[in-house]
């Protein structure tokens, strides 16, 4: 039988060279043959999107840092300003003054809160006097997944959170 002599480290090294040479041509090659092919959609796409920056800002609340889709704008919803046709004679009233941290319950993060506080969602009892009717107008109110009031079981999990108070 044969003996093979060990790979020495010069060999590694000419080895770890002609791999580099080979990724590096190949790289140059690819990024030439990309930028011939994808350049012409690439500066149309940049040009249209300057275009639509350039409207949105026309509209009314848009700033250069805050533009927003109109449909992110629908989705997120906006501040509840009108007549709230919750029944706060039975949910109750609460305040700025006594609320509960809603984030506790899952489903309910420092925006939906916010929502809420808006519409004058501050508490846990509130919450545990949802009813199906009170469910679909705060769903219609702050404009989210609808549902999710249900599925997250909010009334439950606000029922729970009192009695630990």
């Amino acid at each position: 039988m044969e003996h093979i002599a060990p790979v020495t480290f010069t060999e590694y090294l000419v080895l770890f060279i002609l791999c580099l040479g080979c990724y590096l041509i190949g790289y140059l090659f690819a990024k030439k043959h990309s930028a011939k092919k994808y350049g012409k959609i690439l500066d149309q796409c940049l040009t249209e999107k300057q275009l639509l920056e350039d409207s949105l800002l026309n509209q009314p609340g848009n700033t250069p840092g805050n533009i927003r889709a109109v449909k992110t704008r629908e989705r997120r919803g906006a501040l509840y300003t009108g007549d709230n046709p919750l029944d706060f004679e039975r949910l109750g009233h609460a305040g700025e003054d006594h609320r509960d941290n809603l984030k506790k319950i899952n489903g309910i993060g420092p925006f939906i809160e916010e929502k809420l506080n808006a519409i004058g969602i501050f508490t846990y009892e509130q919450i545990s006097r949802f009813n199906e009717q009170d469910i679909e107008q705060v769903t219609e109110l702050l404009r989210f997944f609808p549902g999710r009031i249900k599925r997250d079981n909010w009334k439950g999990q606000a029922i729970a959170l009192k009695k630990k108070m």
